[in-house]
């Protein structure tokens, strides 16, 4: 069983910058036939999509609203995967949680993911 667990989370001033990691364990990504994607929900809000990368690391893909300020990235000897997070903003504020799915087509809506961590809190002042 695949076990996640996002770190890095916490306050930052608008502007500034912050990086989630989202660690894996408990299986293996054989193959490479694997996407990992981050998404967020603000209170009163719906889960929204973040951005998605392959296991391999191909085919980033990212929301509008955070098109050049966020980047994936993933270091597969560490089994983790991260979130570079720059130019916030206070509507970035969320919980944001990675989340991996089997197969490497670009999906964006939080049901097509099987697996998800607990998230973490980032909150961006004004």
């Amino acid at each position: 069983q695949v076990h996640l667990v996002e770190s890095g989370g916490g306050l930052v001033q608008a502007g500034g910058s912050l990086r989630l990691s989202c660690t894996t364990s408990g299986g293996t990504f054989i193959g490479g036939n694997y996407a990992m994607g981050w998404f967020r929900q603000a209170p009163g809000k719906e889960r929204e999509f973040v951005g998605r990368i392959n296991w391999s690391g191909g085919s980033p893909y990212y929301a509008d609203s955070v098109k050049g300020r966020f980047t994936i990235s993933r270091d597969n000897a560490k089994n983790t995967v991260y979130l570079q997070m720059d130019s916030l903003k206070p509507e970035d504020t969320a919980i944001y949680y990675c989340a991996v799915r089997l197969g490497i087509v670009v999906r964006t809506t939080a049901r097509d993911y099987d697996v998800w961590g607990q998230g973490t809190q980032v909150t961006v002042s004004s």
